[in-house]
């Protein structure tokens, strides 16, 4: 980055960097990444902000904000940013997860099968559409299935890149259910290739991370099997 905050477009064999990374979808972190000072703002300072500078890229692209239909834009996608499509950035948003002893003694796999998945690529900032299967064998605890639904929103709720929110998501429901015995798969559309780049219209990414038993063979099958 250069000292006035622009960016320093840095060559690799002739092609800029940072068109790069976005193009190839090159993921830099686990985590997603966050400066020390992201939640010294309120969430109505950070849609004012965001509010103010939608309003100026809009004009110097040279729309008319004075017209009816465009002179909420800026606060609308304020608004959108971060209390809905960005939320999962802010931990407050997490949601709880309440844990149940396993009385039925059910030991085999349980599958909460295609999840919505809507996601913003963080290079892009388009969307990423798709479905996620998610796998887990108790280990004598188990969970509300919505909760599965919500943590897979939560993680799919800020600028991502579709490996590490697999990772992301399988990591949070190992931890919450004490349990090695984990997977995900999502397959989803990236806008940045269907209408930017390449655009292609067809084509589709999958993402998956096996953990414990659902690395053997066997168990791997089976879960492929039911998440047809």
């Amino acid at each position: 980055m250069k000292p006035n905050g622009t960016s320093l477009n840095v060559k690799a064999n002739g092609i800029e960097l940072d068109e790069m990374i976005g193009d190839e979808h090159i993921s830099t972190s686990i985590d997603t990444p966050m400066r020390a000072d992201a939640f010294e703002l309120s969430d109505d300072e950070k849609i004012l902000k965001i509010e103010h500078h939608f309003s100026e890229i809009m004009k110097t692209m040279g729309l008319d904000l004075e017209d009816d239909s465009l002179s909420g834009t800026p606060r609308r996608v304020a608004k959108m940013y971060v209390q809905e499509v960005f939320s999962g950035l802010n931990p407050a948003n997490k949601p709880r997860v309440a844990l149940f002893e396993n009385k039925y003694q059910y030991n085999e796999m349980l599958l909460e099968k295609n999840i919505t998945v809507h996601s913003f690529c963080e290079h892009h900032f388009v969307p990423i559409i798709g479905v996620a299967q998610v796998a887990y064998i108790a280990n004598g605890k188990v969970v509300g299935l919505s909760k599965i639904n919500r943590l897979v929103q939560y993680f799919a709720k800020r600028p991502q890149v579709q490996e590490r929110l697999t990772v992301q998501i399988a990591e949070e429901l190992k931890k919450v259910l004490d349990t090695e015995d984990v997977a995900v798969v999502i397959d989803a559309r990236h806008m940045c290739v269907s209408l930017r780049g390449i655009e292609d219209q067809s084509s589709s990414t999958i993402t998956s991370s096996y953990h414990g038993k659902f690395k053997t063979q066997s168990v791997k099958d089976e879960f492929l099997k039911y998440a047809q």
